[in-house]
């Protein structure tokens, strides 16, 4: 049996182990990084990139107050209440001290979102923007070969096969052909991206998740941090005194190798999404199975590595998940997709959600989360539920993986992605939900869309759905008529970005075992620990900021003198 020694073992190569593995690296630790898949960067890699710290210190430079008496009040109107005090107070308190110390000693780099608000804009406490950070674009020249190594951006999000487009040159691919400015600024682009195909497999300017990734990958490879792909790790070892001394992973050759960590292993897996018993202990069975993060494909992730070491897990519930809407698909090389409906297409106007019977049940420009909190509460209709909009809103925003501007829809409509009528109540019959009820929806909804307004459900009522809307559609971002022909509708059904259930930990991202006492040599952060937040959803970025401040705090607390 072949055995190594390190300091410190990292299980999990997202954004949380990347930046845990970098932490401990940069302490002079001699650390190994296991990640299962064929590449790294996990969910993270195909996110968004979000990173939720209030109170950081970049909001100052960019004139906008905040303070974390402030972030307090605004978790305790939307968090559940009874219990994980500690833990966010830990969060609030050693966030910006992470994110300064990771810029000082690694390659990450970040920036204020400063017009993205909280996702409860107004209660108490809530800010217009700054909270969250994103990463710098990277130039992924930088990475080399490991380049090769990281995962991509799902296909649906990039363009001509592997171009990453900001969220600033969003407005300019909208605008093409409308605005010379614009149309300039995209040809530019276009350019870029054919001149870096010539040296690479895909576009090197990188964005969102992706650009978090890389400059977190580059840290670790520049630190030191030993890395590793295709480990499958079987059984976390134990010491005489029962701490927690390493791994065991699945050799080759039917061998195993016992890789021993001086001062400890952490836990980042990503979380229980792909567990079906342990998932299914957390979320109400009308949610059913579908999810939008990565599988890695392990026979066991950190959470069942820590249980069966003697762990605790979030007692079983069912709030315990950050929810999406999602559609399906098969790609052409026979994979399934999955795509999260977050941000791009649901609070632009000309578009509504209906139910099984027709009509609508949600303001469609609420966040993502709380879009399938009303499914959920309406599961006897509105699983799947069916967004419907005209050829008008399809052209100019996309649907789903439909892009924007595209010519021809017919490939969509022949594998029943996208279902398509010249009329409303073909549509519906399309879509088997009565056709008198989904032509009196559209009917309500067009009478006062024509001016602007929604008065079932206020969309457009609060400045984080109208920063999600069209600033360039007046009077009201998110409300336009539906009434250009023909008409089209996809069914959604709710998936999950990250569970909120995982290890039970104590502030300094310890695992507790049974009776509530931390393991000895164990630490889990991301989304292999409960999540702070017990999942609510309360702004943009909640799960890799805490993923990212309790890596460090995971880190730091492993190589502190107290655990050599």
């Amino acid at each position: 049996m072949t055995q190594d020694n390190y300091d410190v073992v990292v299980v999990g190569g997202g954004a949380a182990g990347l930046t845990a593995a970098s932490v401990a690296a940069s302490q002079g630790q001699r650390t190994l990084l296991l990640e299962h898949a064929e590449v790294f960067g996990g969910t993270t890699a195909i996110s968004g990139g979000m990173v939720w710290i209030p109170a950081n210190h970049k909001m100052e430079a960019v004139g906008i107050a905040d303070s974390l008496d402030a972030a307090r009040l605004y978790l305790r109107h939307t968090l559940p209440q009874g219990g994980g005090e500690a833990m966010r107070e830990a969060f609030l308190q050693r966030g910006d001290e992470a994110i300064r110390y990771l810029e000082e000693h690694t390659a990450l780099r970040l920036r204020p979102v400063v017009r993205y608000p909280d996702y409860y804009p107004d209660l108490p406490g809530a800010t217009a923007g700054g909270r969250v950070l994103e990463s710098l674009p990277f130039d992924a020249r930088e990475l080399g070969d490991d380049f090769k190594l990281m995962r991509s951006p799902l296909p649906e999000f990039m363009a001509f096969g592997g171009m990453m487009i900001s969220r600033e040159d969003m407005p300019h691919f909208r605008r093409l052909g409308r605005s010379l400015r614009s149309t300039y600024h995209v040809a530019m682009l276009i350019a870029r991206y054919g001149l870096q195909r010539l040296h690479a497999h895909r576009g090197t300017t990188l964005y969102l998740g992706n650009a978090l990734v890389g400059r977190l990958l580059k840290s670790a490879r520049t630190l030191g941090v030993e890395l590793r792909l295709r480990a499958s790790v079987v059984s976390l070892l134990k010491s005489d005194n029962g701490r927690i001394s390493g791994v065991e992973l699945a050799g080759t050759d039917r061998l195993p190798r016992r890789i021993l960590a001086q001062k400890g292993v952490v836990l980042a897996t990503g979380g229980i999404s792909h567990d079906a018993q342990l998932r299914s202990m957390h979320v109400p069975t009308a949610a059913g199975t579908l999810s939008a993060t990565v599988r890695s494909g392990a026979e066991k992730g950190g959470v069942r590595l820590a249980e069966e070491a003697g762990a605790g897990t979030t007692p079983p519930g069912h709030a315990r998940a950050f929810w999406v809407p999602a559609s399906t698909f098969t790609r052409s090389d026979g994979t399934r997709g999955v795509f999260p409906h977050t941000v791009s297409d649901r609070a632009k106007p000309g578009l509504i959600a209906v139910d099984r019977g027709g009509r609508r049940f949600v303001n469609e420009a609420v966040s993502y989360h709380e879009f399938v909190q009303a499914q959920l509460r309406h599961s006897d209709t509105a699983i799947p539920a069916y967004l419907v909009c005209d050829r008008r809103f399809l052209w100019k925003y996309g649907l789903g993986r439909v892009k924007p501007f595209t010519l021809s829809l017919s490939s969509f409509v022949a594998e029943g992605y996208l279902k398509q009528s010249a009329t409303v109540a073909g549509l519906a019959q399309a879509i088997r939900v009565p056709p008198e009820e989904l032509v009196e929806t559209v009917q309500t909804f067009n009478q006062g869309a024509a001016q602007g307004l929604d008065p079932r459900f206020g969309r457009g009522s609060d400045i984080y759905q109208r920063h999600l809307g069209d600033a360039d559609h007046q009077p009201n971002p998110c409300v336009a008529p539906i009434d250009a022909a023909p008409f089209f509708a996809m069914e959604v059904h709710p998936a999950d970005l990250g569970m909120a259930a995982g290890l039970v930990t104590d502030h300094r991202a310890r695992v507790l075992d049974t009776a509530g006492h931390p393991m000895a040599g164990l630490w889990a952060c991301g989304n292999d620990m409960h999540s702070l937040m017990d999942g609510a959803y309360p702004g943009p970025g909640i799960t890799l900021g805490p993923a990212i401040v309790f890596g460090y705090i995971a880190a730091r607390d492993a190589c502190s003198p107290a655990e050599t």
